[in-house]
């Protein structure tokens, strides 16, 4: 015991030995410490995952306006578009992993590569996809649906009824949709046919969504422009509070939704 007080007490005094930090030299630690943990997080944000919020309805019910979720990098491999500006000159992937049925992606616009679109995988390179009558149809199957009742949707000022569906995609994945009616303008497609190396992608709030049935400004999705699979939640807002506005949080986050997992089926996965 001995022994160790007076280890103690040597250290004690190796540090009363010590001159005070210069008013230069703790402004040099404060800007090491600063750079170390901004190149963590460009590592992180790169190469593991990537935060993304969800600025629009379009994928109702599933995501929500407000909605804060990461973005798992490795769940495909990597790609140019995985990396700041696209900025690292990557041919095609590497360590690819394709996209499973059902997977909600986030991915470079087709027709403008600056801007991130998050939808949902229902068809894969070669396959067949048409709506008609707001039915989805794959490889000339109807994909099946399960009214859970009606809901009312208000978004920006506007509000509407919508019936709610769990959807089976074909090889069992199930998630929940909204449809308007069967009416609108999205709601007959011609018949597509996937080319390889895409992939034909939808949005859950299936009358209010600008996706892959819109060929000038999405189409089918290059596998090179996914940038990641949408994993979980770990903000969420009712739309009208941002990260940055802490004194806004208590009245404002969903907390149901923190750290909620964005395709339950596939945690873990």
């Amino acid at each position: 015991m001995a022994k160790k007080d007076t280890a103690a007490q040597a250290a004690d005094e190796t540090k009363k030995d010590q001159p005070p930090l210069t008013a230069r030299e703790e402004w040099s630690d404060f800007f090491r410490t600063a750079l170390i943990a901004v190149a963590l997080a460009l590592v992180i944000r790169t190469f593991l995952f990537e935060p993304f919020n969800i600025p629009s309805g379009s994928m109702k019910p599933t995501l929500l306006i407000g909605d804060y979720l990461f973005v798992n990098k490795p769940a495909y491999g990597y790609s140019r578009h995985s990396f700041p500006f696209s900025g690292v000159p990557i041919e095609g992937r590497v360590w690819a992993k394709p996209p499973q049925r059902g997977d909600v992606i986030v991915f470079k616009l087709p027709s403008d590569k600056r801007v991130d679109y998050i939808k949902r995988v229902v068809a894969l390179p070669g396959e067949t996809v048409q709506v008609r009558k707001g039915r989805l149809y794959i490889n000339g199957e109807i994909v099946p649906r399960e009214s859970i009742g009606l809901t009312r949707v208000t978004e920006g000022g506007y509000s509407s009824v919508m019936t709610e569906y769990i959807e089976t995609l074909p090889g069992g994945v199930t998630h929940h949709i909204y449809e308007e009616d069967d009416s609108r303008m999205l709601d007959d497609t011609p018949l597509y046919t996937v080319p390889e190396g895409h992939y034909f992608a939808m949005g859950d709030n299936r009358d209010n969504s600008q996706d892959s049935r819109v060929p000038d400004l999405v189409g089918f999705i290059p596998y090179e422009n996914i940038v990641g699979r949408a994993d979980f939640l770990f903000f969420s807002t009712n739309g009208t509070a941002s990260l940055g506005e802490v004194w806004k949080w208590p009245w404002t986050i969903r907390y149901k939704r923190l750290f909620m997992d964005v395709d339950p089926e596939r945690s873990g996965a």
